[in-house]
């Protein structure tokens, strides 16, 4: 899946990979897509919350080997 930006939250404990999200999403434009990268296996909840929080759309979540891939739509 292509994304238009892409944050690497390794190594990032809960609540840093959401609030860099956060704020990564609030820099696009509607319709855009964030990648996340995490190695919290706490952000794969955290994410699906976030998602229903704020309205943005949470495309697909992928686990690769240590890594938490979150793809986010902003709206």
């Amino acid at each position: 899946m292509n994304a238009d930006k892409e944050l690497d939250a390794r190594g990032l404990n809960c609540p840093l990979p959401i609030l860099k999200a956060k704020k990564a999403l609030a820099d696009m434009h509607s319709g855009q897509t964030l990648r996340v990268i995490s190695t919290d296996s706490g952000s794969v909840r955290d994410f699906q919350a976030f998602a229903k929080q704020t309205g943005n759309e949470l495309l697909d979540q992928q686990t690769v080997g240590s890594d938490y891939i979150t793809f986010l739509k902003r709206r």
